[in-house]
């Protein structure tokens, strides 16, 4: 098994890399704020991405759909994992909401506290998060080229 600390890391530097090559891609918030807007992009590339015929593409799609990643929220001042679906505004983005869901679940400290909660299912999670992305960011152009550049 791959050690869940390397493929944290690598899942970690793709992510940060592709939210710096949305934004210079201009899939931003606008004036002022930094801020990547994946929902533009998933609309951007939704009929590409879904039309992409590779069985591990799927294989990684389908496991994110099957086993969704949960949202950290406090209720009664307690930290609990809430089940509710995000709204996307097609099948692209509830991918790419389950993969932000991935990041702020080990960047925010869910998935993590000295040792790994359910590791075999966090590196289901993170493999599967990892293509989703790379087929995402092959998806558009300008993206792309920002991130070789």
């Amino acid at each position: 098994m791959e050690s869940l600390d390397t493929l944290s890391f690598d899942f970690f530097k793709l992510f940060s890399r592709i939210e710096y090559s949305l934004k210079a891609a201009s899939f931003h918030s606008g004036d002022g704020k930094a801020n990547p807007n994946w929902t533009s992009f998933a609309q951007d590339i939704d009929a590409k991405f879904q039309a992409v015929n590779d069985k591990n593409l799927e294989v990684c799609k389908q496991y994110i759909l099957d086993n969704p990643p949960k949202k950290q929220v406090i209720e009664q001042g307690k930290i609990k994992w809430s089940d509710t679906a995000p709204t996307p505004v097609n099948d692209t983005d509830l991918l790419l909401l389950y993969v932000r869901r991935v990041r702020n679940n080990l960047f925010h400290g869910g998935k993590f506290n000295g040792n790994w909660f359910a590791p075999e299912r966090s590196q289901e999670l993170l493999n599967s998060s990892i293509v989703v992305l790379q087929y995402a960011l092959a998806s558009n152009e300008q993206v792309k080229e920002a991130f070789d550049n």
